[in-house]
Protein backbone atom coordinates (compact mmCIF):
# COMPACT_ATOMS: atom_id res chain seq x y z
CA UNK A 1 0.00 0.00 0.00
CA UNK A 2 1.29 3.37 -0.65
CA UNK A 3 2.80 5.34 2.20
CA UNK A 4 0.66 8.32 2.51
CA UNK A 5 3.95 10.94 3.69
CA UNK A 6 1.91 11.97 6.72
CA UNK A 7 3.94 13.88 8.93
CA UNK A 8 5.34 12.70 12.28
CA UNK A 9 8.18 13.15 14.32
CA UNK A 10 10.49 11.24 16.80
CA UNK A 11 12.63 12.02 19.50
CA UNK A 12 16.20 10.91 19.84
CA UNK A 13 17.97 10.37 23.08
CA UNK A 14 19.80 8.11 24.83
CA UNK A 15 20.12 8.41 29.06
CA UNK A 16 17.66 9.67 32.02
CA UNK A 17 18.49 10.04 35.97
CA UNK A 18 17.50 7.13 38.27
CA UNK A 19 13.82 6.84 39.24
CA UNK A 20 11.13 7.93 37.08
CA UNK A 21 12.89 9.92 35.40
CA UNK A 22 13.38 7.91 31.88
CA UNK A 23 9.35 7.26 32.00
CA UNK A 24 8.44 10.81 32.91
CA UNK A 25 10.26 12.02 29.79
CA UNK A 26 8.91 9.07 27.27
CA UNK A 27 5.01 10.29 29.09
CA UNK A 28 6.13 14.24 27.99
CA UNK A 29 7.47 13.20 24.49
CA UNK A 30 4.26 11.20 23.97
CA UNK A 31 1.63 13.93 25.23
CA UNK A 32 3.65 16.90 22.86
CA UNK A 33 2.29 14.19 19.98
CA UNK A 34 5.43 12.89 19.05
CA UNK A 35 5.38 9.36 17.38
CA UNK A 36 8.16 7.85 18.24
CA UNK A 37 10.84 7.35 21.21
CA UNK A 38 13.98 6.40 20.17
CA UNK A 39 17.36 5.22 21.34
CA UNK A 40 21.35 4.76 20.37
CA UNK A 41 23.20 1.54 20.59
CA UNK A 42 26.42 1.85 21.90
CA UNK A 43 28.76 1.60 24.60
CA UNK A 44 29.23 4.85 26.34
CA UNK A 45 27.19 7.01 28.36
CA UNK A 46 23.73 6.21 27.27
CA UNK A 47 20.74 3.39 28.90
CA UNK A 48 20.59 0.01 27.19
CA UNK A 49 18.13 0.14 24.01
CA UNK A 50 16.32 -3.03 24.91
CA UNK A 51 15.50 -2.41 28.63
CA UNK A 52 14.72 1.01 27.90
CA UNK A 53 12.42 1.04 25.12
CA UNK A 54 10.77 -1.90 27.26
CA UNK A 55 9.94 0.83 30.02
CA UNK A 56 8.81 3.06 27.57
CA UNK A 57 6.41 1.59 26.47
CA UNK A 58 5.29 -0.08 29.41
CA UNK A 59 4.87 3.85 30.53
CA UNK A 60 2.95 4.98 27.68
CA UNK A 61 -0.36 3.88 25.29
CA UNK A 62 0.91 5.53 22.09
CA UNK A 63 4.20 6.24 21.68
CA UNK A 64 6.29 3.69 19.75
CA UNK A 65 9.64 2.84 20.55
CA UNK A 66 12.77 2.06 18.17
CA UNK A 67 16.27 2.31 18.51
CA UNK A 68 18.73 4.30 15.65
CA UNK A 69 20.14 1.98 15.05
CA UNK A 70 20.76 -1.46 16.87
CA UNK A 71 24.12 -2.65 16.08
CA UNK A 72 23.68 -6.16 13.81
CA UNK A 73 26.80 -7.02 15.66
CA UNK A 74 25.87 -6.90 18.87
CA UNK A 75 23.55 -9.66 18.59
CA UNK A 76 22.57 -12.60 17.01
CA UNK A 77 19.12 -11.80 15.09
CA UNK A 78 16.98 -14.81 16.66
CA UNK A 79 17.93 -13.50 19.67
CA UNK A 80 17.35 -9.67 18.50
CA UNK A 81 14.12 -10.92 16.78
CA UNK A 82 12.88 -12.43 19.98
CA UNK A 83 13.34 -9.45 22.05
CA UNK A 84 11.72 -6.94 20.12
CA UNK A 85 8.52 -9.46 18.91
CA UNK A 86 8.39 -9.40 22.94
CA UNK A 87 8.37 -6.15 23.27
CA UNK A 88 6.21 -5.75 20.47
CA UNK A 89 3.55 -8.20 22.26
CA UNK A 90 3.57 -6.58 25.39
CA UNK A 91 2.77 -2.70 24.12
CA UNK A 92 0.03 -3.84 21.38
CA UNK A 93 2.37 -2.79 18.28
CA UNK A 94 4.48 0.05 19.50
CA UNK A 95 7.85 -1.45 17.79
CA UNK A 96 9.84 -0.09 14.91
CA UNK A 97 13.15 -2.07 13.98
CA UNK A 98 16.06 0.17 13.29
CA UNK A 99 18.92 -1.86 11.95
CA UNK A 100 22.31 -1.30 11.11
CA UNK A 101 26.08 -2.80 10.50
CA UNK A 102 27.85 -1.06 12.77
CA UNK A 103 30.14 1.97 12.35
CA UNK A 104 31.82 3.23 15.92
CA UNK A 105 35.38 1.88 16.41
CA UNK A 106 35.67 2.35 20.58
CA UNK A 107 32.54 0.40 21.25
CA UNK A 108 34.07 -2.73 19.13
CA UNK A 109 37.85 -1.68 21.05
CA UNK A 110 35.93 -1.62 24.25
CA UNK A 111 33.94 -4.98 24.05
CA UNK A 112 36.91 -6.90 22.03
CA UNK A 113 35.26 -7.39 19.21
CA UNK A 114 36.22 -8.01 15.88
CA UNK A 115 35.65 -4.83 13.76
CA UNK A 116 35.51 -6.22 10.24
CA UNK A 117 35.91 -4.52 7.33
CA UNK A 118 32.68 -2.49 5.95
CA UNK A 119 31.73 -4.82 3.41
CA UNK A 120 31.79 -7.80 5.90
CA UNK A 121 29.00 -5.94 8.01
CA UNK A 122 27.09 -5.09 6.05
CA UNK A 123 26.73 -8.56 4.29
CA UNK A 124 26.02 -9.60 7.60
CA UNK A 125 23.39 -7.32 8.71
CA UNK A 126 21.75 -7.82 4.81
CA UNK A 127 21.46 -11.54 6.25
CA UNK A 128 20.48 -10.72 9.64
CA UNK A 129 17.35 -8.46 8.30
CA UNK A 130 15.81 -11.55 6.11
CA UNK A 131 16.35 -13.41 9.29
CA UNK A 132 14.34 -10.93 11.62
CA UNK A 133 11.95 -10.41 8.81
CA UNK A 134 11.07 -13.80 8.54
CA UNK A 135 11.04 -14.43 12.46
CA UNK A 136 8.87 -11.24 13.24
CA UNK A 137 6.27 -11.93 10.61
CA UNK A 138 5.74 -15.44 12.62
CA UNK A 139 7.66 -18.07 9.86
CA UNK A 140 9.18 -21.27 10.71
CA UNK A 141 12.95 -20.24 9.65
CA UNK A 142 15.56 -22.70 8.73
CA UNK A 143 18.57 -20.42 7.76
CA UNK A 144 21.86 -21.91 6.24
CA UNK A 145 23.96 -18.80 5.89
CA UNK A 146 27.35 -17.39 5.47
CA UNK A 147 27.00 -15.88 8.67
CA UNK A 148 24.33 -17.66 10.39
CA UNK A 149 22.64 -20.83 10.60
CA UNK A 150 19.25 -21.24 12.36
CA UNK A 151 17.39 -24.72 12.32
CA UNK A 152 13.43 -25.36 12.92
CA UNK A 153 13.12 -22.39 14.79
CA UNK A 154 9.53 -20.82 15.15
CA UNK A 155 9.49 -17.36 16.82
CA UNK A 156 7.57 -17.24 19.96
CA UNK A 157 6.29 -14.68 20.86
CA UNK A 158 4.46 -13.62 17.82
CA UNK A 159 3.96 -9.42 17.72
CA UNK A 160 1.40 -7.83 17.80
CA UNK A 161 1.80 -6.67 14.07
CA UNK A 162 4.17 -6.63 11.86
CA UNK A 163 6.96 -4.44 13.42
CA UNK A 164 7.99 -2.01 10.19
CA UNK A 165 11.94 -2.03 9.35
CA UNK A 166 13.70 1.00 9.33
CA UNK A 167 17.55 0.95 7.54
CA UNK A 168 19.83 4.02 7.48
CA UNK A 169 22.64 5.14 5.69
CA UNK A 170 24.23 7.44 3.60
CA UNK A 171 25.93 5.50 1.02
CA UNK A 172 24.73 3.60 -1.61
CA UNK A 173 24.95 0.07 -0.95
CA UNK A 174 23.42 0.35 2.45
CA UNK A 175 20.60 2.95 0.97
CA UNK A 176 20.09 0.43 -1.90
CA UNK A 177 20.02 -3.15 0.47
CA UNK A 178 17.19 -0.75 2.98
CA UNK A 179 15.18 0.29 -0.70
CA UNK A 180 14.97 -3.36 -1.27
CA UNK A 181 13.95 -4.25 2.42
CA UNK A 182 12.75 -1.52 4.41
CA UNK A 183 9.31 0.16 4.96
CA UNK A 184 11.60 3.24 6.70
CA UNK A 185 14.80 4.43 5.54
CA UNK A 186 16.83 7.03 7.54
CA UNK A 187 18.69 9.00 5.31
CA UNK A 188 21.95 10.57 6.94
CA UNK A 189 25.50 11.58 5.84
CA UNK A 190 28.36 9.14 5.13
CA UNK A 191 30.74 9.03 7.78
CA UNK A 192 34.23 10.07 6.98
CA UNK A 193 35.33 7.83 9.87
CA UNK A 194 34.42 5.51 12.17
CA UNK A 195 36.70 7.33 15.10
CA UNK A 196 33.64 9.55 17.47
CA UNK A 197 30.55 11.35 16.88
CA UNK A 198 32.12 14.50 16.81
CA UNK A 199 33.48 13.55 13.23
CA UNK A 200 31.26 15.47 10.36
CA UNK A 201 30.57 14.94 6.70
CA UNK A 202 29.42 18.44 6.08
CA UNK A 203 29.78 17.58 1.54
CA UNK A 204 27.43 14.74 2.30
CA UNK A 205 24.68 16.68 4.38
CA UNK A 206 23.78 18.97 1.52
CA UNK A 207 20.43 19.28 -0.43
CA UNK A 208 22.54 18.11 -4.10
CA UNK A 209 23.83 14.62 -1.95
CA UNK A 210 20.51 14.07 -1.01
CA UNK A 211 18.99 13.88 -4.84
CA UNK A 212 21.40 11.23 -4.98
CA UNK A 213 20.46 9.25 -2.07
CA UNK A 214 16.88 9.53 -3.33
CA UNK A 215 18.06 8.19 -6.93
CA UNK A 216 19.98 5.23 -5.75
CA UNK A 217 16.74 4.40 -3.44
CA UNK A 218 14.14 5.17 -6.26
CA UNK A 219 16.34 2.98 -8.46
CA UNK A 220 17.02 0.31 -5.95
CA UNK A 221 13.60 -0.20 -4.79
CA UNK A 222 11.33 0.05 -8.36
CA UNK A 223 7.61 -0.47 -7.52
CA UNK A 224 8.14 -0.57 -3.84
CA UNK A 225 9.32 3.35 -3.57
CA UNK A 226 5.97 4.41 -3.20
CA UNK A 227 5.31 1.85 -0.29
CA UNK A 228 8.16 3.40 1.89
CA UNK A 229 8.66 6.18 4.43
CA UNK A 230 11.29 8.41 4.49
CA UNK A 231 13.15 9.70 7.54
CA UNK A 232 15.72 11.70 8.31
CA UNK A 233 17.36 12.98 11.62
CA UNK A 234 17.83 16.74 12.44
CA UNK A 235 20.54 17.75 14.54
CA UNK A 236 20.49 21.22 14.07
CA UNK A 237 16.96 22.82 14.71
CA UNK A 238 17.41 27.25 15.81
CA UNK A 239 13.93 28.74 16.23
CA UNK A 240 14.57 32.58 15.07
CA UNK A 241 12.93 35.67 13.41
CA UNK A 242 16.45 36.43 11.72
CA UNK A 243 16.77 33.15 9.02
CA UNK A 244 19.37 34.27 7.12
CA UNK A 245 21.55 35.98 9.77
CA UNK A 246 21.54 33.01 11.30
CA UNK A 247 22.49 31.06 8.57
CA UNK A 248 25.47 33.10 7.71
CA UNK A 249 26.67 32.99 11.28
CA UNK A 250 26.56 28.87 10.88
CA UNK A 251 28.15 29.37 7.28
CA UNK A 252 31.16 31.48 8.64
CA UNK A 253 31.59 29.39 11.79
CA UNK A 254 31.81 26.22 9.65
CA UNK A 255 35.55 24.88 9.78
CA UNK A 256 36.70 24.70 6.10
CA UNK A 257 36.52 21.59 3.93
CA UNK A 258 38.18 21.00 0.97
CA UNK A 259 35.24 19.15 -0.97
CA UNK A 260 32.65 21.47 -0.43
CA UNK A 261 31.97 25.43 1.09
CA UNK A 262 28.55 25.92 2.46
CA UNK A 263 27.31 29.35 2.60
CA UNK A 264 24.32 30.99 4.04
CA UNK A 265 21.73 29.37 1.03
CA UNK A 266 23.35 25.98 1.29
CA UNK A 267 22.78 25.79 5.02
CA UNK A 268 19.25 26.47 5.04
CA UNK A 269 19.26 23.97 1.82
CA UNK A 270 20.22 20.94 4.19
CA UNK A 271 18.05 18.84 5.10
CA UNK A 272 20.04 18.02 8.45
CA UNK A 273 19.08 21.66 9.54
CA UNK A 274 16.30 23.74 10.49
CA UNK A 275 16.54 27.25 11.10
CA UNK A 276 13.86 30.18 11.71
CA UNK A 277 10.37 30.73 13.01
CA UNK A 278 7.96 28.46 13.51
CA UNK A 279 6.05 28.97 10.22
CA UNK A 280 8.82 29.15 7.82
CA UNK A 281 10.27 25.84 9.27
CA UNK A 282 6.64 24.06 8.92
CA UNK A 283 6.82 25.83 5.43
CA UNK A 284 10.35 24.19 4.92
CA UNK A 285 9.36 20.69 5.99
CA UNK A 286 6.35 20.89 3.36
CA UNK A 287 9.39 22.08 0.83
CA UNK A 288 11.48 18.84 1.54
CA UNK A 289 8.19 16.64 1.75
CA UNK A 290 7.44 17.84 -2.15
CA UNK A 291 10.85 17.73 -3.43
CA UNK A 292 12.46 14.05 -1.41
CA UNK A 293 9.38 12.41 0.13
CA UNK A 294 10.42 13.29 3.77
CA UNK A 295 7.96 12.97 6.12
CA UNK A 296 9.83 11.24 9.27
CA UNK A 297 11.15 13.71 10.90
CA UNK A 298 14.01 12.77 14.41
CA UNK A 299 15.10 15.77 16.42
CA UNK A 300 18.12 15.08 19.22
CA UNK A 301 16.40 15.65 22.75
CA UNK A 302 17.58 18.90 23.37
CA UNK A 303 15.27 20.41 20.35
CA UNK A 304 11.96 18.93 21.87
CA UNK A 305 10.82 22.39 23.42
CA UNK A 306 11.66 24.12 20.22
CA UNK A 307 10.47 21.48 17.83
CA UNK A 308 6.86 20.90 19.82
CA UNK A 309 5.24 23.49 18.10
CA UNK A 310 6.34 22.63 14.94
CA UNK A 311 4.58 18.75 15.69
CA UNK A 312 1.59 20.21 16.79
CA UNK A 313 0.97 22.32 13.69
CA UNK A 314 2.13 19.64 11.19
CA UNK A 315 2.00 15.97 12.93
CA UNK A 316 -0.67 13.73 10.73
CA UNK A 317 -1.37 15.96 8.61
Amino acid sequence: MAHDRRFRFGVHTSDAAPGTAWTDAAKRIEGLGFSTLFLRDHFDTQLGPIAAMTAAACATDTLNVGCLVLDNDYRHPLVLAKELATIDHLSNGRVEVGLGAGWMAPDYEQSGMPFDPPGVRVSRMEEAVTIIKALLAGQAVNHAGVHYTITGHTAYPVPATTPPIMIAGGGPRMLRIAAREADIIGLNPARKSNAAWEDQNLPDATADATDRKIGWIRDAAGARYADIELSIVVPFVIVTDDRDGTASAIAGSLPPDADTELNAEGVLASPHVLIGSVDQIADTLRERRDRWDLSYYVFNDDSIDAVAPIVEQLAGT
